[in-house]
């Protein structure tokens, strides 16, 4: 194992992984996320459900700033990302993030694609990078396909390869942002698998998903989103079986 794969010190150890304080984001005069507060602890797996334009995906690509909050506070393990003295790429590096389309690099391998972000990120050598590389393509099942381009692999296997590669960053969280809704559904139980070992691994997940049986059955918490508000939140089987909010009703009811 190499160094950069040790577990990094916690500015503040006791802190949640996440925690996100009355967020609120708007484009133009559309108001998204209408004052968000919710918190996600160390080894936590958050499932994120809703309708679509709820305001799900947002507040997935605000927890790293890929969208920027109109206001409130978002704190990854206790440090302010929106404090204008904070290295946000430094602490971006702490997060790992799987899109719904896989964003791998068409003209390099599955290794190459594995090895950039390491090397000019993270500065490891070319050696040290293919060795991580390799250790996470074993644990998302595609030690095989090293030397394959993308467009010669499956949806499926390409988003194992994008979630190889966030893992190759070494991450302390990951994100998901509906992983498995570009693929074809006999594709999607090789990816929610790897999910699925992620989570009994201990690692901290926020997965926005329609995925509801993965919810209930991995899912620590599950959070219902509509109109860019938490409307209800609790354990997964039992917000699931027992919804206690109309809209949480309406919405299972069309879905389970």
């Amino acid at each position: 194992m190499s160094t950069d794969e040790t577990p990094r010190e916690r500015v503040h150890p006791d802190a949640p992984a996440i925690e996100i304080r009355d967020l609120h984001k708007s484009f133009g005069d559309h108001e998204v996320l209408k004052g968000i507060s919710l918190t996600v602890r160390p080894g936590e797996v958050v499932c994120v459900i809703g309708p679509s334009g709820s305001g799900k995906s947002t507040l997935l690509r605000s927890v790293n700033l890929l969208e920027e909050p109109t206001s409130g506070q978002i704190l990854i393990e206790g440090i302010d990302i929106l404090d204008p003295e904070v290295d946000v790429d430094r602490v971006r590096t702490r997060i790992g993030m799987v899109f719904q389309q896989f964003n791998l690099f068409p003209h390099m391998t599955v290794l190459g694609n594995l090895c950039l972000a390491q090397q000019r990120v993270l500065g490891r050598s070319r050696a040290e990078a293919e060795q991580v590389a390799r250790d996470n393509l074993v644990k998302v099942g595609l030690a095989d396909r090293e030397d394959a381009y993308p467009a010669h692999l499956s949806g499926g296997q390409q988003q194992r390869v994008a979630i190889a590669r966030s893992l190759s960053m070494n991450p302390d969280m990951m994100l998901f942002d509906e992983p498995t809704s570009a693929l074809d559904p006999e594709l999607v139980g090789d990816v929610l698998e790897v999910m699925r070992t992620l989570a009994h691994e201990g690692m901290t997940m926020m997965v926005v998903t329609h995925e509801m049986g993965f919810a209930r059955e991995v899912g620590s918490r599950l959070i219902f989103m509509d109109d860019g508000l938490v409307v209800e939140e609790g354990d997964p089987r039992e917000v699931l079986a027992n919804p206690q909010e109309p809209r949480t009703q309406a919405f299972l009811s069309k879905v389970l």
